[in-house]
């Protein structure tokens, strides 16, 4: 399962000179494809200059599985063959494999990089497992505040590096994203976000929800962001709800998790407990043994009349995921396997 946008970028303006807004989002063709890159403008919230609006969604990057897969096919070979856009001739950083980014040479040459080209660099390394690039953008991501933008590169990137099956990829991603949204990991950052996820805009108010999620996993007030996003869980319009679930995926601490749990249970809408059930199997930035924990719930969903025949193909699938056996699709068989395995200590 994996990580898709709600939001593309595209040209067209609203009055005030902002990208104009648009929240019809589409359910993601199959099971488990979510997720980031949302094509929000970057912005730096201080008082002299407001945040833009989010960008327009639409279908400019086409499906993310089909995003994630060209990086990944073409990755290496344009990292071995390519110049930088940049110009800086990355000869030492791409002209093997895997690339390395080890030696003062390799970070004197990112030195000379504009942090825009630093960050689309790093992160495409990182996607590759690069040695060092999830080091350097650790070091270097608070230096790129209102000098990286969000763009459809950016947007690219961070889909793939969500998709990640190494949390320090995503967690790489994670911080270039709120660098690109110009969102300092400060209660400054986070008022402002708490207010727009009240937004009547409510493109403003998904991407919010998103964006506190980031928050979280950053490790900003995180427990009473979950709670923020639990209490969006009410919410009347199914789109709030899905996105209030895909920000508490990638807040990935525990108290987030059990809200899925119970999501994947009781909401109404289908796709909301599809975004819930996703983000306990894989996507968002739960840890493997976080993941664990939440077995025996699904379990226990396996055997209960009151869900449909769909919530139950979703518990199937996740305890596929989570535990990588390919049992039937029979609550007994998957009991047993569990027995068995506490009973071994596994």
């Amino acid at each position: 399962m994996s990580f898709s946008t709600p939001f593309a970028t595209n040209s067209e303006t609203a009055g005030n000179g902002h990208p104009s807004a648009d929240p019809r989002l589409k359910p993601t063709p199959d099971w488990g494809k979510v997720g980031p890159g949302s094509h929000v403008a970057g912005w730096e919230p201080s008082p002299e200059r407001k945040p833009v609006a989010v960008r327009k969604p639409g279908a400019a990057l086409g499906p993310v599985i089909a995003a994630t897969i060209g990086f990944g096919v073409a990755l290496l070979f344009s990292l071995a063959h390519r110049s930088h856009p940049a110009g800086s001739g990355l000869t030492g950083l791409f002209s093997t494999q895997p690339q390395k980014i080890t030696s003062a040479h390799d970070t004197r040459q990112l030195d000379r990089m504009k942090p825009q080209n630093q960050a689309e660099t790093l992160l495409e390394l990182a996607i590759g497992n690069s040695e060092g690039a999830t080091e350097q953008i650790a070091l270097r991501v608070d230096r790129w505040q209102g000098k990286v933008r969000w763009n459809s590169q950016i947007a690219n990137l961070t889909t793939a590096a969500l998709n990640s099956k190494e949390m320090r990829v995503r967690e790489s991603a994670v911080e270039v994203e709120l660098a690109a949204y110009g969102l300092s990991k400060n209660s400054a950052s986070l008022d402002y976000l708490l207010k727009t996820a009240e937004s009547p805009d409510h493109a403003q108010k998904i991407w919010a929800l998103w964006a506190l999620g980031l928050m979280a996993n950053r490790g900003v007030e995180s427990e009473h962001v979950v709670q923020v996003l639990t209490d969006h869980l009410k919410d009347t319009e199914e789109d709030s709800r899905r996105w209030a679930a895909e920000g508490l995926a990638l807040s990935g601490i525990d108290p987030a998790m059990s809200t899925l749990l119970t999501t994947m249970h009781d909401d109404p809408s289908p796709l909301v407990r599809e975004r819930a059930a996703c983000g306990i199997a894989e996507s968002g930035m739960f840890t493997p043994q976080q993941r664990f924990n939440a077995v025996p719930q699904l379990l226990n969903d396996l055997d209960d009349a009151s869900l449909d025949a769909q919530t139950h193909g979703w518990a199937f699938q996740a305890l596929r995921d989570i535990t990588h056996q390919r049992l039937p699709q029979d609550a007994a068989a998957w009991r047993e396997w569990y027995q068995n395995r506490v009973v071994s200590g596994q």
